[in-house]
């Protein structure tokens, strides 16, 4: 099995690169939409997150205010990194089990859409992995469009994640979305060929099919050797 890492940073084009993967059938882990189950009302996270930070954080349903989540740490690196030692666990064991019901079904590659995958130490696990870079004018400038916010206010979200440049030097694979749409497309392309080689020893044996075959060859030696 293929473990591919997938990360960028905020307005980098991460989504959409995820996108073209799932329209190409290879299957998406989403890191965001684990995160999402984990807060969901009275999950473990859930209990974490209120404990830490208080029903300040709390819609009148009871359920996380993510906006106001955000907001809080964004502008405390101390309060940010005690959010993501708060989810790390759950959201580890969320993946886990999310990319073990897929090995159950027999896929042989799998994508792991994880925007931190360098800060919770994911990328141990996956192998290429692929960062969506680009430069810091763009990044800036569809981060202010999309959200219509100041520079001040961008650049703050922007400086509150690890660096594109950083994770653009652990790559394994880069796609530069700089340019336009159609640009992305074609980078698209050429990396989805990489993607699809044939599976290695190690990868193949770590797939179902070659558990299965490991567990026959091993049965078979069993009743060679009791005969």
């Amino acid at each position: 099995m293929r473990l591919v890492g997938l990360t960028g940073g905020i307005s980098s084009g991460k989504s959409t690169v995820s996108n073209l993967f799932r329209a190409e059938g290879i299957p998406i882990v989403d890191a965001d939409v684990v995160a999402r189950d984990v807060l969901k009302k009275g999950r473990g996270g859930w209990r974490k997150v209120v404990a830490a930070f208080g029903d300040e954080v709390l819609l009148s349903n009871g359920e996380i205010d993510r906006a106001r989540l955000g907001q809080i740490v964004f502008n405390d690196v101390d309060k940010r990194k005690l959010l993501n030692s708060l989810l790390a666990p759950y959201l580890s064991s969320g993946i886990i089990l999310q990319v073990l019901k897929l090995w159950l079904k027999g896929y042989k590659i799998i994508v792991l859409d994880v925007p931190l995958l360098f800060e919770a130490k994911l990328d141990r696990w996956t192998k290429p992995i692929v960062v969506v870079w680009v430069n810091p004018e763009t990044q800036l400038e569809r981060l202010m469009a999309r959200d219509g916010s100041s520079s001040e206010d961008a650049m703050s979200r922007i400086n509150a994640q690890m660096s594109l440049d950083l994770k653009r030097s652990k790559a394994d694979i880069v796609i530069d979305n700089s340019g336009s749409l159609e640009d992305l497309n074609e980078h698209f392309r050429d990396v989805l060929v990489r993607i699809r080689k044939p599976l290695n020893w190690t990868e193949f044996g770590l797939s179902r099919n070659g558990a299965l075959l490991t567990f026959v060859g091993v049965l078979f030696s069993v009743i060679v050797l009791r005969k």
